[in-house]
């Protein structure tokens, strides 16, 4: 069963996380996700965002700005950072499936308002035997894809910047050991981000408060094809748009108030349901060839007029492409600095992938690490996302370097 369960990841990942909307025998017809190609890119790699619903488009910036606004960089408390983070992914189906997610920084020049970072993410999908039409053993796979970042952040003014990141992509899903799949072979791709960040003070009542927006459109980049280009599928191209309010509550504690919304950049691939006409006798019968050309120029649609066709494609109009915009808010407590606890809500509608889940975390900091965990309570019936664990180690480089100049002293 745990095989079955990984050749249907390697076959279609988002499609399995989705499985529990199909439940729903009403909607089976409106049940239309939007489908990509290496979709583990827009898992949330870090425990601090995971445990706030998914979010940091405007959340405070940390050392895994990277992933969620890259801008933010050039407003960090540090000058550099380096972070570790791991997510066991889907454990409560198979046991050898993970996340790992490494990201740094460094800001440079003068008054350091420039900042430069990197990242890199490798999502595991384990072992994976491989069999012959007979059933016997042939050998074991271990797919996988990953995610090679460089970016640049700049300020532009005292409260606002922006930041770019280029992006080197590959995905082998193991389909070359695969008997069934001989011609196909790992993808490469490449992509880029563009983003920009903004935070203000302002004064309500007795207290200066923090008042923080931002976007970042991730993924911007080639199609990625896994058969020498026969047939390609679109990058999950991600608008993110987020929004943060940090007030104090006593003393040394605050609370920040956040809230992200997305949409993915991509087009609706056709649906043979939705090509159906009505026979002379009143049958109603499906329109093969009107289907088969809505196909073909879907496959022939470029990645950047994909992103302006993904507005206002949807079979369902308006209403439908108000469904495919997720949300996720989430609540940080801070006292001095030093101790968090978080929580969150993620959802996404049941027509578009069904993904709904309560995100807790905790953390606590010291001037040269910290320490972030995050656990995600599904509210979804059946989610594979249940109990999902993620954690984080960050340190920050001005604290080792304050650290290694007292002990010399």
């Amino acid at each position: 069963m745990k095989h079955s369960i990984k050749y249907l990841l390697c076959a279609g990942m988002w499609s399995f996380l989705a499985l529990p909307a199909l439940a729903d025998g009403d909607g089976k017809d409106m049940f239309n996700p939007i489908t990509t190609g290496v979709t583990t890119l827009n898992i949330a790699p870090d425990a601090r965002g995971g445990s706030m619903g998914d979010l940091g488009a405007a959340t405070d910036p940390d050392v895994n700005s990277q992933y969620w606004n890259p801008s933010k960089y050039a407003f960090a408390f540090s000058s550099a950072g380096v972070s570790v983070s791991y997510t066991p992914w889907l454990r409560k189906l198979v046991n050898d499936i993970n996340l790992a997610y490494v990201a740094g920084y460094w800001k440079f020049g003068g008054n350091d308002l420039q900042a430069l970072s990197a990242s890199l993410r490798y999502f595991s999908l384990g072992s994976v035997p491989t069999y012959d039409n007979s059933g016997t053993l042939q050998n074991t796979v271990n797919p996988y894809e990953m995610a090679l970042d460089l970016g640049y952040s700049r300020k532009l003014s005292s409260s606002f910047s922006m930041g770019v990141v280029f992006r080197f992509i590959y995905s082998d899903m193991g389909f070359g050991g695969l008997s069934s799949a001989e011609d196909m072979s790992g993808a490469a791709a490449f992509a880029a981000d563009i983003s920009g960040y903004q935070t203000v003070y302002p004064i309500i009542g007795r207290s200066e408060c923090q008042f923080s927006w931002g976007f970042n459109i991730s993924n911007i980049g080639s199609k990625v094809s896994y058969d020498g280009g026969t047939n390609s599928s679109f990058l999950p191209t991600n608008l993110r748009l987020g929004f943060s309010f940090l007030f104090p509550i006593y003393d040394y504690n605050t609370l920040s108030i956040n809230f992200d919304a997305n949409k993915l950049l991509v087009p609706a691939a056709p649906r043979q349901s939705d090509y159906t006409y009505t026979d002379s006798d009143g049958y109603e019968q499906y329109d093969t060839e009107a289907y088969n050309q809505a196909k073909e120029d879907f496959n022939n649609t470029g990645s950047i007029s994909g992103i302006f066709k993904s507005f206002s494609d949807a079979p369902g109009g308006f209403k439908e492409e108000l469904r495919e915009i997720y949300f996720s808010t989430g609540l940080e407590y801070s006292y001095n600095r030093r101790f968090f606890v978080r929580a969150g809500y993620y959802y996404e509608n049941k027509y578009k992938g069904n993904r709904q889940y309560a995100t807790f975390g905790a953390g606590f900091s010291l001037n040269v690490f910290s320490l972030d965990a995050a656990y995600v309570l599904a509210t979804a019936q059946s989610s594979p996302l249940d109990q999902t664990m993620r954690f984080t180690l960050s340190f920050d480089m001005d604290g080792i370097k304050d650290l290694m100049g007292r002990r010399r002293r």
